[in-house]
C-alpha cells in the first residue's frame, strides 16, 4: 500500500467550502485510480466509480439532457445499487478523457452541489483540443505525477519522522552524518533505477528484484509507445514516436539542448516540433528551456525555441537504454550518461515541486544546468555525478557577476565553499520553492 501526497490534497480539497467538480491529471499508471478509490472509501458513505475505458457502456449516463436530475438517473439504470446521498457520496467519473459529455457535464455537477464529484484522466492536454467541452471555471485542478522520492523512502520503509528529519540538514552548515550520508545516496541511486511508476516500485518492494521492475517499466513505455499510436493523428504517430525513442540519445550528448537533427537529419522545429509538445501534453516529458540571462522573472527571461527535454520519471529513462544499464547506475559506468541521468533526476525533482525548469548556456561547452528561484532570487544550480568534479561554468557565472551565488547537487555531502552551497543529490527534494505570499 504506497502512501501519495495527493491524497492530503484531495482531503484538502474536501475540505473547502467553495470547492467545485475537481479533475485530476496526470500520465497513464502514475497512480490516480488507486488514490481516489482509496480517498473514496475512507471519506463517504457512498463511491460511485465509472471509467469510461473500461465500460464504454457508462457514457450513455452523460447522453442527451445535462440536468443533474437526469444524469442521475441514466447512471442508476448502468450502475445497479447506486445511491446519491447528498453530501455522503462521491461521483468518480475515471478516464474521463474518454467520453466528452461527462467533461461538459461537471459544470453542472459545480452548479448543483449536492455530491462530491472527482474526475480523472490521462492524456487531457490532448484531447480537450479536439471538444470544447471544458468548462473553464467550474473545475478545481490538480496533477499527480510518479512518486517523488520522499514517496520512495516511504515506500521502502522509512517513517515521516525520518524523512522529515532529512529537510533539517539542507540548513544547517556541517555534514550530514556518513551513515545518513552513505545510506540517502544509495537509496536515491535505487530510486533513480527503480524510479516512481506505482507498479514497478511496488514490484521492488514485494521482490527485491530489479530485473522484474526493468519488465514492468519496458512495459509501461510500450503502453506510452501504443498511447502515441492510438491517439496522435495522421503523420504525428510516427513523428511523436521518433521524438521519444530520441530522448537517451539527446541527453547523451555533450549540449544537451534538443536537436531536432538528432531526431532525423536536416530536420527542424516545423517537422517535429508538433510532435514533442504532443508528448508534453501526454504528461510524459519536461521541457528545459534556456534563459537569455539569469535574472527574475526566470519565464520573462525564457527562449522559445532553445530547451532540453527530461523524461518526467527516470526510472523509465533508465528502462529505455540497453541491458546492464542498471548495474551501471550503482558502479558509476556510465560515462557523460552518468551525468545525464542525474540531471534528469534533479529535473524530475524540481518539475514535482511545481517548479518550472530552466537553464543558462552559451554554446556547446558553457552550461548552467538549472536555474531556480530561491529566496528570491535567480540561482544557479550545477549537478555533478561525482562528489570531486568542478563546477567550471559556475565559476564562470559567479566571477561575471551574473548572479550573486550559486547551489551545486552531487554525490558529496553538504558544505560551503565561497558563494557555492553543495547538497547532496538527495537533499535535492527538500530544498522547498518560495512559498510567495
Amino acid at each position: 500500500m504506497l502512501e501519495r501526497k495527493i491524497e492530503a490534497e484531495l482531503a484538502r480539497w474536501k475540505a473547502r467550502p467553495d470547492k467545485m467538480c475537481l479533475l485530476l491529471g496526470g500520465a497513464r499508471q502514475v497512480g490516480k485510480t488507486y488514490s481516489v478509490r482509496r480517498f473514496g472509501r475512507e471519506n463517504y458513505d457512498n463511491v460511485i466509480e465509472l471509467n469510461f475505458e473500461k465500460n464504454p457502456a457508462y457514457r450513455q449516463a452523460f447522453e442527451g439532457s445535462l440536468e443533474v436530475d437526469d444524469i442521475l438517473a441514466r447512471i442508476s439504470l448502468v450502475y445497479p445499487g447506486a445511491r446519491f446521498e447528498p453530501g455522503k457520496t462521491l461521483l468518480f467519473l475515471d478516464e474521463v478523457q474518454s467520453c466528452p459529455g461527462a467533461r461538459t457535464a461537471l459544470k453542472f455537477l459545480t452548479e448543483d452541489g449536492r455530491f462530491d464529484v472527482v474526475a480523472t484522466g490521462s492524456l487531457l492536454g490532448i484531447r480537450y483540443k479536439e471538444e470544447s467541452s471544458l468548462p473553464v471555471g467550474y473545475v478545481d485542478h490538480l496533477e499527480m505525477h510518479s512518486l517523488d522520492f520522499e514517496e520512495y523512502l516511504w515506500a521502502r520503509g522509512y517513517s515521516r519522522e525520518a524523512v522529515n528529519m532529512l529537510a533539517s540538514y539542507v540548513d544547517q552548515d556541517g555534514p550530514v552524518p556518513d551513515a545518513v550520508h552513505e545510506s540517502m545516496m544509495g537509496m536515491l541511486r535505487e530510486h533513480i533505477v527503480v524510479g516512481g511508476m506505482p507498479k514497478a516500485v511496488q514490484t521492488f518492494v514485494d521482490t527485491h528484484n530489479f530485473a522484474e521492475v526493468l519488465r514492468v517499466q519496458r512495459g509501461i513505455l510500450e503502453d506510452y509507445r501504443g498511447d502515441i499510436a492510438k491517439y496522435a493523428e495522421g503523420s504525428e504517430k510516427a513523428k511523436a514516436r521518433a521524438c521519444f525513442d530520441s530522448i537517451p540519445r539527446q541527453l547523451a550528448r555533450d549540449y544537451k539542448k534538443f536537436s531536432y537533427a538528432v531526431v532525423q537529419p536536416k530536420s527542424g522545429a516545423r517537422k517535429y516540433g508538433g510532435s514533442l509538445q504532443w508528448l508534453y501534453d501526454a504528461g510524459i516529458v519536461n521541457f528545459c528551456h534556456n534563459l537569455e540571462t539569469i535574472a527574475l522573472p526566470l519565464e520573462g527571461n525564457a527562449v522559445d525555441d532553445n530547451f532540453k527535454v527530461y523524461l518526467r520519471d527516470t526510472g523509465l529513462l533508465v528502462a529505455m537504454l540497453e541491458d546492464g544499464s542498471q548495474a551501471d547506475i550503482f558502479n558509476g559506468n556510465l560515462g557523460i550518461y552518468k551525468g545525464a541521468v542525474h540531471e534528469n533526476i534533479v529535473g524530475d525533482i524540481f518539475a514535482k515541486q511545481g517548479r518550472p525548469l530552466y537553464f543558462y548556456g552559451e554554446g556547446a561547452h558553457f552550461e548552467i544546468d538549472f536555474v531556480i528561484r530561491q529566496g528570491g532570487e535567480a540561482v544557479p544550480v550545477e549537478v555533478k555525478s561525482a562528489a570531486n568534479r568542478k563546477a567550471k561554468s559556475m565559476k564562470s557565472v559567479l566571477d561575471r557577476g551574473l548572479a550573486s551565488r550559486g547551489m551545486k547537487l552531487s554525490a558529496g555531502n553538504r558544505g560551503s565553499s565561497g558563494r557555492v552551497d553543495t547538497y547532496p543529490l538527495y537533499l535535492a527534494p527538500f530544498i522547498r520553492p518560495d512559498s510567495g505570499f
